[in-house]
Formats: C-alpha cells, structure tokens, sequence
C-alpha cells in the first residue's frame, strides 16, 4: 500500500484517500483560440513517461479535498516528496542521495 502525504492536512494517509490528477506543471497557452491543432494534441494528450521522478498531481479527495503536487519514482513506486499547488518544483539533490 502506497502511504501519500497531504501538504495540507500534514497527515501521511493510504493512497485509497486520493486521486490522480495527471502530470504537474503542464503549462497551459496564454492565448487558446491561436493554438493549431497539433499543439492542441500535445497538450491534451501527450505526457511525459520518465523512468525516475515524475512530478504529478493529486487530490486529497476523501479529506480536505485539496489539489498538491508530488514527486514519485516511477522505479520503486517511492513518494519522494508533497508540496502545495502553486509551489516551484523542489530541488531533487537533495531528495535522491537517500534514495533506494
């Protein structure tokens, strides 16, 4: 059973409390209605699938129902870190010396 943590409720919960919410930190155009149809492709459907961190987002659904991001290795299945949405992404170094 994967253990989350909620950047909000400060509680490491079973994972059947959230939900996935797809890739973080895609970016959406300032301007739609300029946007071709390939470029509409790539961003509705088009992900990025690294073998290592990957940075996601989830919804604590089953408690304060909020949106956060996460960094999880797609290798070991391993939370590395949570933080709130809207947060920068979080300098990795120091996250995956304790890696295992």
């Amino acid at each position: 059973m994967l253990l989350i943590h909620c950047p909000y409720c400060d509680e490491t919960l079973p994972e059947v409390e959230f939900t996935y919410a797809g890739q973080a930190h895609v970016v959406r155009a300032a301007d739609p209605s300029s946007q071709t149809d390939a470029e509409w492709e790539n961003f509705l459907f088009i992900r990025s699938n690294p073998k290592g961190p990957h940075y996601e987002r989830w919804r604590h659904l089953h408690g304060c129902g909020r949106f956060f991001n996460a960094v999880r290795d797609t290798v070991s299945d391993r939370f590395l870190t949570t933080y709130k949405a809207g947060a920068p992404r979080p300098d990795l170094s120091s996250l995956q010396g304790d890696r295992t």
